[in-house]
Parts: structure tokens; sequence; C-alpha cells
């Protein structure tokens, strides 16, 4: 197959790698940054950049972009993309992604299955990408009225790339589960580290701070974006975690010890037993 990764960052970077390490398939590259694709094909990450002939012959696109852009690069090429070509994307929300998809549905005869793939770094661009985040982790898929078909290919690349599984789900859903998993633990270490007591915390921190903070290391832009076109559920799931801290200070201000117990021990209990 002839496959063709728009934007090579972090994700599109690590999913040219995996399919040039696991796959005989042909990958092209399309990226604004010059020095990307110059970088992938030195690293033979991609065997070339692809042009608007590649896409009118492509098997499969992958869209490795930001939402708006996706939908933007669609409505400009869209209509280039041949008959049963498979589109597929790898943006972190998708009740917009599909929404603007399924505007633009008729603007070409290929085939969109959504999709998210679970992985991802602190650092972002190029220099950032490795196919190893991809092994075990797992590949959301957001079918719609997509033909089986296609729906399995994705699924069969998700695999070939190292993916330990693939989860379909639909855009509602995955987008209130994606607040939960992903975005509150940001906006959580976001939060921890604008404390005034963070610069001095050498000496002083361990695993604890570690693992908090991680994510904290954010690109500002991304996450924005991502924060603000699921605005509503994670409104929701931020408003949870907020009643559940106020839950514990109003324990600990109080000095009581029987109620942070019981919020203590029911915390410790749901973690052991869903993992």
């Amino acid at each position: 197959m002839k496959i063709i990764i728009v934007g090579l960052g972090l994700i599109g970077g690590s999913i040219a790698k995996a399919l040039k390490q696991n796959t005989p398939h042909q990958v092209l590259g399309m990226d604004t940054d010059e020095g990307s694709l110059l970088d992938a094909c030195s690293c033979g990450a991609i065997d070339g950049k692809a042009g608007i002939e590649d896409l009118k012959n492509a098997d499969m696109v992958y869209l490795c972009v930001y939402p708006g852009a996706a939908l933007d690069f669609t409505r400009e090429h869209g209509p280039d993309l041949r008959e049963g070509c498979v589109l597929t994307d790898t943006c972190g929300i998708k009740s917009a992604v599909c929404a603007g998809m399924e505007e633009l549905r008729n603007t070409g005869r290929y085939v969109f299955v959504a999709g998210h793939p679970m992985a991802g770094k602190e650092r972002s661009g190029f220099a950032a990408s490795d196919p190893s985040i991809f092994v075990g982790a797992s590949y959301l898929l957001v079918p719609g009225d997509a033909p089986g078909w296609a729906v399995e290919l994705v699924e069969e690349m998700a695999l070939c790339m190292g993916f330990g599984r693939t989860v379909r789900t639909d855009p509602k859903h995955h987008d209130q589960m994606i607040a939960f998993t992903s975005q509150v633990p940001h906006a959580l270490a976001c939060a921890y580290v604008l404390s005034p007591r963070c610069p001095e915390h050498k000496g002083f921190s361990a695993g604890s701070y570690r693992d908090v903070s991680r994510v904290a290391n954010i690109n500002d832009e991304l996450w924005s974006r991502l924060f603000l076109d699921n605005k509503d559920a994670l409104t929701e799931e931020l408003e949870e975690l907020m009643g559940n801290l106020k839950a514990i200070r109003d324990a600990v201000s109080k000095g009581d010890e029987r109620e942070l117990r019981k919020l203590l021990k029911r915390a410790g209990d749901i973690k052991r037993r869903v993992g």
C-alpha cells in the first residue's frame, strides 16, 4: 500500500517509523516544516515527500495534525483522494472532528475512520518521535458508519505498529473518557506546579512529586485547543475533581479523621479494584 502521513510531529513521526519498521508498505510524508521532512527522509522514517499526485493514488492517509488542521486538509484535499482511500486521524478529541468530517463527507470519495492512538510524551516534534511509545498501548477507533473493511484496515495497521489492542467507541463516550483519563491529569499537573512552593521543591521531592508533575511539561498550544474543543466533558470532570478535593480539604481543616480515612479508604479501594 501507499500510505501518506500528514504531519510529522511526535505522533506522525512515530507512526511513520513504526510502519517502516514493521510493514512493507510505502510511507510518504507531508509537513509544512521542510526540516521535519528532511529529517524523516534522512533517517528512513519515510520513503519521500508526498505531492498531490501521491494523494490521488494513496491507499491510506493519516492526519496527524491539530483538529482544525485535519478538517482544513480534508476540505482542501478530500476531492484529490481516490475512491476507497481510507482517511484517518489521530486527534485527541472526537465529537468536533467527527461532526466536521460528516459535513465534508460529500466532498470526496474517500472513507473516513476516526482514530486516536493512546500514546505520547511530554516532548513534541519529529525529533521526539519514537515507535516504542506504541508498544502495548491502546488505539481507539470511532467507526461511525464506515464500512467494516476500512475499520479493520485501521485496526490491522495499529496492531502492526505495536499497539496492544484496539477499542471501538462513539464520539461522545470517547471525549468523556479522554477528559477523565488524559485531560484532567494534565490540568491537575499544571495546577499543582502553579503553587508558589514548586520552585523550592528540590531536596524535598521524590516519587510523588515526579508522578504528579510529569505531564505539566506541556505543549500549551496543543493542550489549550484540546481542552477547549472538549470543554463540556472536561468542565464536568473538573467539577467532579474539585468536589472531591473540597471534601478532603474540609475533612483536613476540621480535623475530622473519621471522614478523612473514609475518603482515603474509598479511593484506595477503587484504585486497587480498577487498576
